[in-house]
């Protein structure tokens, strides 16, 4: 099924003068040049020929539905730049790179780039060299993108994930709020949103946040709120996923229980980062190829990591929701979930990386009784109540000595582990607490962008010649320093400690140390890397008394988020409802079939067969002894059915007293003489 509408086209007026730069027809000759392909699928001509002729327009497209293709394919059709909204530095890095592996000039600024290097690129744009220029949502707020930004022929803005920018959403990233402003700084472009998850009040929420008059904040937004988006939906049922609840309680049995049964790839969530190491060892200890990963892991192994296993190297990926996310590995077979999401979009989304190559596969939630326990916690955890609140943000004051009335613009580092252990909180209710301080818009929370390690040279370039007794492995770090990265005589440089152990055949810990060595001799100033995240005052201190958590900050989102979780477990536990009419109904996809594979629609269809197979047993077994004569049990066996059902069978009618055995003898009871 695919739906298409638009409450107003006044965002199209642009159509004309696009439609003259290419002519529509070339959509499909890009394609099959630089794809291979001979034609569309689904939806994506319809979201191309919108989004062409100049119209703000959402797409609604199943994981594995081809959405890159809707905004690449436009993208080389039209003039200037398209800007391309990632939260997701692995899925940028991969498709700048295939893209330019298939001639197509993409480059991609992210948090983790040096800023000589976001400069080149933001530059090589500014003069045209660049077609798809990918940004993380980060660096939209940033002076010097926004500055380059005036200058740039921007063709059209898509947003990737377009779901973070809902606070209905179950993934609301606040970074997507400055897609506005990016906006009113080029209001010719129009939008592309795109998303694989999104309830009807999420996609209204999307459109009006991203259209170029959005509505004020307010926790009423009404489905019908009119806004100037072409909506494309694409049918989210999988015809090929088979829906799989097991209610046990040693899920590790029934993961090697699963896996020994289904062959091929696979992916098994779990929530936590100490039982990606723990099930992969397990597994591996039961003679399956299994590695785990996690978002604290080093860069370099998680990319080898990903790369034995989609090379199929590694049959088994143990992680966390941190891997997935933009990965193209069509054919994995079965996705596991150890532990139950929190919303159905999570779930939703992570089951359907299984069978995006059309052929059979599985996504199975493993659930138990501690789950719905473990689930309802999160309520309180994520909200905890507002007094808590409040105190946390009076102990921040204490912790860094601010007075009511000041702190204004400034800026923190938060050592969360000390900060908890100083005040006796929990780190998860305390990150809780900071998000919802900063949707009050009280304090800015986030990881430190700036983290990554860097390095200068103290010495000038011919005084670090003449250097001597370095010893080998610090002059092979210096030699490796000095070819991969430009600048270091001028300024700080970003660098990747990872990388450099991977270059020079080192440790990451001797790179660490040969580096702070080279510190302490005077030759290099040397900036380790840290995780410790910044918090910024973006208001002077209010007394905590009259601290204001408003409803669109609080209660709203704390009943939304318990009504995912609610509607999370009432999909584990149904025993009655099809699983995927349940999750398309979720998704306002309301004319859905039973899918007649998942395990709710195969028991009902195996207690169907076994109530027959009872009635015609009986029959037969009636039939038999219509002649009101005894007649030895053994000639059951001669009857055309098999013995199984006409067991079963007699057993309810001698019980029923319909059959009389007499020793072995059986006859109907209103048939004795």
């Amino acid at each position: 099924m695919k739906v298409s509408y638009m409450v107003s086209g006044k965002n199209c007026k642009f159509a004309a003068l696009i439609s003259k730069v290419r002519p529509v027809d070339n959509y499909q000759s890009i394609l099959k040049k630089y794809w291979g392909y001979d034609d569309f699928r689904g939806i994506q001509r319809e979201i191309i020929e919108s989004i062409g002729n100049g119209c703000d327009t959402l797409g609604l497209m199943p994981t594995g539905g081809g959405k890159s293709i809707t905004f690449q394919v436009p993208a080389l059709a039209q003039e200037g730049t398209c800007i391309v909204i990632t939260p997701l530095i692995a899925l940028m890095k991969d498709q700048v790179q295939n893209l330019r592996h298939r001639g197509i000039r993409a480059s991609a600024i992210h948090s983790d780039m040096a800023h000589d290097d976001v400069l080149r690129i933001l530059e090589n744009a500014v003069f045209g060299a660049v077609k798809l220029l990918y940004v993380s949502p980060e660096r939209l707020s940033s002076e010097l993108f926004l500055k380059k930004l005036e200058h740039m022929q921007v063709s059209f803005i898509c947003v990737d994930e377009a779901h973070c920018i809902s606070q209905w959403g179950y993934d609301f990233r606040p970074s997507y709020l400055a897609i506005g402003k990016i906006r009113s700084i080029v209001p010719q472009a129009p939008i592309l949103a795109l998303t694989a998850t999104a309830t009807p009040l999420v996609i209204n929420d999307i459109c009006d946040k991203l259209s170029s008059h959005p509505s004020p904040l307010t926790s009423h937004l009404s489905p019908l709120t009119p806004h100037s988006f072409k909506v494309f939906r694409m049918s989210f049922e999988r015809k090929n996923l088979a829906y799989i609840v097991r209610y046990v309680s040693d899920k590790e049995e029934q993961m090697r229980h699963i896996l020994q049964n289904v062959p091929g790839t696979a992916i098994i969530y779990t929530r936590s980062r100490r039982r990606t190491k723990e099930i992969a060892s397990m597994l591996n200890e039961a003679g399956m190829s299994a590695t785990f990963f996690h978002a604290g892991l080093d860069s370099n192994i998680k990319d080898q990591r990903q790369k034995d296993w989609q090379a199929g190297k590694i049959r088994i990926m143990v992680a966390t929701n941190a891997f997935g996310m933009g990965i193209d590995k069509p054919d994995v077979r079965v996705v596991l979930h150890a532990d139950c999401p929190d919303s159905i979009e999570a779930y939703f989304q992570e089951a359907g990386r299984a069978g995006r190559d059309g052929q059979k596969a599985y996504a199975v939630l493993l659930f138990n009784d501690s789950d719905r326990s473990k689930l309802l916690k999160r309520i309180s955890d994520t909200f905890p109540e507002k007094e808590e609140i409040k105190e946390v943000y009076d102990h921040l004051a204490y912790f860094y000595q601010i007075g009511v009335g000041s702190g204004y613009n400034h800026v923190f580092e938060f050592p969360i582990d000390k900060f908890c252990h100083n005040f006796r909180h929990f780190p998860t209710r305390v990150l809780s607490s900071l998000k919802i301080l900063q949707r009050a818009g009280y304090i800015s929370y986030q990881e430190e962008e700036e983290g990554q390690a860097r390095l200068r040279f103290r010495l000038e370039r011919d005084d670090l010649y003449r250097l001597r007794d370095n010893g080998t492995q610090a002059d092979a770090l210096i030699v490796a320093l000095l070819r991969n990265y430009s600048g270091l005589f001028n300024d700080y440089v970003y660098i990747d400690e990872a990388f450099l152990a991977q270059q020079t055949g080192l440790t990451r810990p001797q790179v660490y140390l040969i580096l702070k060595e080279l510190g302490r001799r005077g030759i290099v100033d040397f900036i380790p890397q840290r995780s410790t995240p910044l918090i910024r005052y973006t208001q002077r201190r209010e007394d905590s008394a009259y601290l204001q958590l408003p409803p669109a900050v609080y209660d709203d989102l704390k009943e939304r988020y318990r009504e995912r979780i609610e509607k999370m477990i009432e999909y584990a536990t149904s025993e009655n409802r099809c699983r995927s009419r349940m999750l398309l109904h979720y998704f306002g996809q309301d004319d859905a079939k039973d899918c007649g594979q998942c395990d709710v629609c195969l028991e009902r269809c195996s207690t169907l067969n076994k109530a027959e197979d009872a009635d015609r047993a009986q029959t037969l077994i009636e039939e038999l002894l219509a002649d009101g004569k005894q007649h030895h049990v053994s000639e059951l066996h001669k009857l055309n059915m098999p013995y199984g059902p006409i067991e079963t069978a007699l057993e309810t009618m001698i019980y029923e007293e319909i059959v009389i055995d007499d020793d072995g003898l059986l006859s109907l009871k209103n048939k004795r003489g």
